[in-house]
């Protein structure tokens, strides 16, 4: 098995990993972590072959873009308190916590290699939290935390590890120098976050049509990462403030089909590049096994001892933290922010803390040799205790979080976000409604197309929820529902019918297949509509 076979096996893995994960009520994630786990030990498998300092531009970008089109810029700065408090604080915490245990265990551990281990395993990782809250039915508010502890953390986690690399291959550490470089990292990435979004929301218009629109999202996270890396800033900030940039200001109410298939487009892309992160994850199981040979017991020690104040650490943040955050919830009352509201749901927040690309890709990049040309300290030990810290909490705390949840009873808020449903469709409804009054005025439209449209301005609230419906119009509305559904029918089957005619002709001597595929894309937008 080559490189390239054993990049369509994870393809393949991370397709078959969604249905599986769902009917095994199993996060697709972890699913992928274990084939990459199996796959690593027979010997015909290939090692994987990347680059590290290719694996975080390669994999982060889209996956980031990916997660923030599920988020808006209110929801941040909603929540900025508890996102400060897990994306900022409790990595500062981790990474002193584990940088003094591995200090300790660890005979003859530098300081600043103590610190960069502390730094890589710190953050927990945004795609495994967004990918399995969301599979768990989770209530929002903590969904959304845990996207924006997830999606910040990196930031802060990333710009700690390199300066602590720095430190070590130097030999020189200076506090004010490296907090210099946190704030001009965040400057640096924030500024070219925004000018590539400008920059691509004014070619959006540009282009007017949908496929090259498309093609400029998937292009847009990998140029953000690389030019805000290229200035010394946070690739992940750039790519953060460039999705959301484009989230708030470059989308077009009125373009139904680039939404639409942007929509599905990434989601493809989010779930094969998830899965072949993960999978990639669990083939490094070959590097972890060549490092601790002869040395098994000594090392596993080490990560054990690593792992438990990973895991120890959270949990002991979490509580306080939380309590902190409800109690000047309670006291300013912001409504907006999004706070765990039991000590049920901080539990599932703290085991909800799993680590995974971006660990495995720092690890993997730590320089081989120092300045003076010796070997990097102790190297070899710290991607082994990296890498147990990934596999234990994404495959230990992953196959038991729905477990957890069952057991604690944390679930959605379903009739709040029915509620918040009902409102959206009143306000559809009512705007279609308003408009439809002020085209009557304009154009004097006859009383019987008014009625009709009148209707249908109705029916626009109710397609999205029945709880708009009275019990007095319901009645009604059932019979012009099953009508418009009759109709429907007899024009989705005349439409079936007239797609098999176009789709017979391009078989046919002398058909132009291009002059088919537009009159059939014609026909499939006709029936989308």
């Amino acid at each position: 098995m080559d490189q390239l076979a054993l990049l369509f096996v994870l393809l393949v893995g991370a397709v078959v990993s969604v249905p599986v994960g769902d009917r095994l009520g199993l996060p697709s994630p972890v699913l992928m972590t274990l084939l990459g786990l199996v796959l690593a030990l027979p010997d015909f498998v290939p090692n994987v072959d990347i680059p590290p300092d290719l694996i975080l531009p390669a994999l982060l970008p889209p996956l980031l873009y990916a997660a923030v089109r599920r988020t808006s810029w209110r929801q941040f700065t909603a929540n900025k308190r508890p996102i400060f408090l897990l994306a900022v604080a409790l990595v500062f915490v981790t990474m002193i916590a584990v940088a003094a245990t591995a200090s300790a265990v660890v005979p003859g551990l530098p300081i600043a290699a103590a610190v960069a281990l502390g730094a890589l395993v710190a953050p927990p990782d945004p795609i495994a939290a967004t990918a399995v809250a969301g599979q768990l039915g989770l209530p929002r508010r903590l969904v959304s935390i845990l996207e924006g502890e997830g999606l910040f953390n990196d930031v802060t986690a990333i710009t700690l590890y390199h300066v602590a690399i720095a430190a070590a291959v130097s030999g020189s550490f200076s506090v004010s120098r490296a907090v210099l470089e946190l704030l001009l990292s965040a400057v640096v990435a924030v500024a070219v976050g925004a000018a590539l979004g400008w920059v691509s929301n004014k070619l959006m218009d540009i282009l007017n049509d949908a496929t090259l629109q498309i093609g400029l999202t998937l292009l847009v996270p990998f140029a953000s990462y690389v030019l805000a890396d290229e200035l010394h800033g946070s690739g992940v900030l750039a790519v953060l403030t460039t999705a959301l940039f484009l989230a708030e200001y470059g989308t077009d109410p009125d373009d139904v089909l680039t939404r639409l298939a942007g929509h599905s487009f990434w989601e493809v892309v989010d779930t094969l590049v998830t899965g072949v992160a993960f999978g990639l994850i669990g083939l490094e199981l070959h590097h972890a096994i060549a490092t601790a040979e002869n040395h098994w017991g000594e090392m596993l020690g080490w990560a054990g001892a690593v792992v438990g104040v990973v895991i120890l650490v959270r949990l002991l943040w979490l509580l306080p933290a939380t309590w902190l955050t409800q109690w000047l919830h309670s006291r300013r009352g912001d409504q907006e922010e999004d706070i765990p509201t039991s000590w049920r749901e901080t539990i599932v927040m703290w085991w909800s803390g799993m680590r995974g690309v971006a660990s495995v890709a720092l690890a993997l990049a730590i320089p081989l040799e120092m300045d003076d040309g010796s070997p990097f300290p102790d190297r070899d030990e710290i991607v082994f205790i990296a890498f147990v810290v990934i596999v234990v909490t994404l495959v230990l705390q992953g196959l038991t979080l729905p477990w957890l949840v069952r057991r604690l009873g944390v679930q959605a808020d379903t009739a709040r976000e029915k509620e918040f449903e009902k409102e959206l469709a009143v306000r559809a409804a009512r705007a279609a409604k308003e408009r439809l009054a002020e085209i009557e005025r304009e154009e004097d439209l006859p009383e019987e197309l008014f009625e009709q449209m009148l209707r249908r301005a109705f029916d626009l609230g109710v397609r999205i929820t029945p709880d708009v419906v009275e019990d007095e119009r319901m009645e009604a509305h059932e019979k012009r529902a099953r009508r418009l559904k009759r109709i429907r029918r007899i024009q989705g089957e005349m439409l079936s019918a007239a797609r098999h005619e176009i789709l017979a002709a391009r078989g046919e001597p002398g058909a132009d297949p291009e002059v088919v595929d537009r009159v059939l894309r014609h026909l499939d937008v006709r029936s989308l509509r």
